[in-house]
């Protein structure tokens, strides 16, 4: 039998530190969900920018705020409806904003739809790696659905989602970030060819690996990116791009990259005025996408459903390659400091992994 409390990691209000919790009561899963053990939580900037706001963010439904947006565990119950699940699969899924569903925790509560086993080639660390950047990448160019925000790019299980795009060329912004990892994966999946991306050099056999069929220098000035991408196509137009990292800089040069009659996605879906002036200068001829990650937002449900019925397949063939990973000690007591240095930029490369059972 599950127990009945839990420790957790919250920020009891705005920008307030982060704080354990020793006897957060562990919810039960309602009829089409699963509770989950958590193994291993990933660290994401998210996570950064809501617990530092002064303010509450719109997407949160109050204090104390849990992090957490994607994670790996065991199945510990299964809800009434659920037949796809059984008690101790071995599974990764998506957190999310919602107190019960956050990862910054020992126990937390997932829609069944939204979680696949893991493959016996990965380790929890690798699979918590994988959710929340997978779907970021996935709903700003595959949903469909009304209200999705996405480029709707036919998916790689539907007509021409294996053959539109090949050998047409893709510019990725942030190519070693978590979220730029699986930008050039998809990317290499749907046929685009070349696969340009900015990264720090020292990350360019890797991200070749991957897919990129280059990398370059993202310290360099963006006249000297883009003055380099016509050689590197052939002179074919790049009619995708996409900004894993979303600062204004990335966004311009992501943005002056993409050929009219293209497509960029923006990470941060908050962020429309950083290129109001381009795109109404434009008008329009360029589509940018600013899609919100959550599954179970109203536009991405039917995508979230698809992609997990394949996911364990994809992570098993390697068709989908988790992040490399550093996993922190201490449990949730080691999210803080390895927050910090996400925020001070003192991460490069790897995905930050907690182990929330190790917490004493």
């Amino acid at each position: 039998m599950s127990p009945t409390t839990q420790k957790i990691l919250g920020s009891p209000a705005p920008a307030a530190p982060w704080k354990i919790y020793d006897d957060w009561p562990v919810p039960a899963p309602g009829q089409k969900d699963v509770l989950i053990k958590v193994i291993a939580a990933a660290l994401n900037p998210a996570d950064v920018g809501i617990q530092s706001a002064t303010t509450q963010p719109p997407m949160i439904q109050g204090y104390p705020f849990i992090g957490g947006l994607d994670g790996a565990g065991i199945i510990e119950e299964v809800g009434a409806e659920v037949t796809s699940f059984a008690k101790g699969d071995k599974v990764l899924f998506p957190g999310g904003f919602e107190q019960n569903r956050a990862t910054f925790k020992q126990y937390t509560v997932v829609p069944a739809t939204n979680v696949a086993k893991i493959p016996e080639n990965l380790s929890f660390e690798q699979a918590a790696s994988v959710p929340l950047c997978l779907a970021t990448v996935a709903t700003g160019i595959w949903a469909h659905e009304p209200g999705a925000k996405s480029l709707e790019f036919p998916a790689p299980w539907e007509e021409e989602g294996l053959t539109k795009f090949n050998g047409k060329a893709a510019f990725i912004s942030g190519g070693s970030s978590s979220v730029g990892q699986y930008a050039i994966q998809l990317a290499k999946l749907q046929g685009f060819s070349p696969i340009i991306t900015t990264s720090s050099l020292k990350h360019t056999d890797y991200l070749k690996s991957l897919g990129a069929t280059h990398v370059l220098d993202r310290s360099l000035p963006p006249a000297k990116l883009l003055a380099q991408l016509p050689e590197l196509t052939a002179g074919q137009p790049i009619v995708y791009a996409y900004d894993a990292i979303s600062a204004a800089e990335t966004q311009h040069l992501a943005y002056d990259a993409l050929a009219p009659g293209g497509g960029l996605v923006v990470t941060h879906p908050f962020s429309v005025e950083i290129l109001a002036e381009r795109e109404e200068r434009d008008g329009g001829s360029k589509k940018v996408a600013r899609p919100y990650a959550s599954l179970q937002w109203p536009g991405n449900v039917r995508l979230g459903e698809e992609l997990y019925a394949r996911l364990t397949e994809w992570l098993e063939k390697g068709i989908v390659v988790p992040n490399r990973v550093e996993v922190l000690p201490n449990g949730l007591a080691g999210i803080p400091e390895g927050l910090e240095r996400m925020k001070n930029n003192q991460v490069s490369g790897v995905k930050l992994i907690a182990h929330p059972q190790e917490t004493v």
